[in-house]
């Protein structure tokens, strides 16, 4: 690897720390907001702040290129699931903690394998099956269905990760047609609107000032959260940056003990540590595996 590949590296996995930080702490207000207001007017907030926020501070370096798009349908698609993943999120972490919704986010890559092997034809060996198999235990340690600890709620966290699976390989998509700083922008604008009558009919004006910058601070990280993981999978890969979105963990636990006098049971860390390590073995795996030889033309 060249000096330049590696300081690419580098950047690209300090971008990807400060994305994760950026979401924990999207989460964060989020879960606070929403004992207080209605889900709806609070996820609308989220993106009409983006949206502003990003027309104001990025116009000045992109001009007209910023609202310059080549896929107009896949870019309704993507704001319509970005404003779907996050009213799923938001609405679940109003009645469960952030570690188990957490927990339910970071088995992301095994469905990731899940779905290869069903369209994708990939053949996955019996040590990737026995990553699977215990992810998805640790899935079950933690919502625990069945016993008193178990929410319905756990059913939205499951679907934000089934659509965010999706949602990750439309902005890969978009990744070659289309600016970063424009698919953010038009995917936060197109949720904004979808969003607007709901938010609007259901408004709640918040009460103190705490609030208010609590609804400021989702649209600045949530936005520049965005920003900064589509700059960091421009330089460097999926597999070296995606083990170091697992510090989100940190942060859910450290914010939800602290904020809301949330701790973690044996149960939840457990499951979390084997979903975790099962995404790790199955991201390792991929990252070793050699590229299939070109066909001869």
């Amino acid at each position: 690897m060249t000096t330049q590949g590696a300081a690419d590296r580098r950047l690209g996995v300090a971008m990807i720390c400060g994305t994760a930080l950026c979401y924990s702490t999207l989460d964060l207000s989020g879960k606070w907001l929403v004992a207080l207001l209605p889900v709806v007017q609070v996820v609308w907030l989220r993106f009409f702040v983006h949206a502003v926020l990003g027309i104001v501070l990025l116009t000045p370096f992109y001009g007209r290129r910023l609202l310059v798009v080549n896929n107009l349908r896949l870019q309704l698609l993507r704001g319509s699931m970005l404003a779907t993943m996050t009213g799923l999120n938001f609405w679940a972490l109003r009645y469960l903690t952030l570690d188990v919704t957490g927990a339910i986010q970071f088995a992301l890559p095994i469905l990731v394998a899940l779905a290869s092997a069903r369209w994708l034809n990939e053949r996955l060996d019996a040590r990737r099956w026995c990553a699977i198999l215990v992810g998805f235990v640790g899935v079950l340690v933690v919502v625990r269905p069945g016993s008193s600890a178990f929410h319905p709620a756990v059913f939205l966290s499951i679907g934000n990760v089934i659509l965010y699976a999706a949602f990750n390989m439309l902005t890969r998509r978009l990744a070659a047609t289309d600016l970063p700083a424009t698919t953010q922008l038009w995917s936060a604008t197109i949720a904004a609107l979808l969003l607007a009558p709901f938010g609007i009919a259901a408004w709640q004006t918040p009460a103190d000032t705490l609030s208010w910058l609590l609804v400021l601070s989702m649209g600045v990280f949530g936005g520049l959260g965005h920003l900064l993981s589509a700059q960091a999978h421009r330089l460097a890969s999926a597999a070296v940056l995606a083990p170091f979105m697992y510090q989100q963990m940190v942060y859910f636990v450290l914010g939800g003990w602290l904020i809301f006098g949330d701790l973690p049971n044996w149960l939840v860390l457990l499951g979390s540590a084997m979903i975790i390590g099962s995404g790790l073995y199955l991201m390792m795996r991929e990252f070793r595996t050699p590229a299939p030889p070109a066909r001869a033309a």
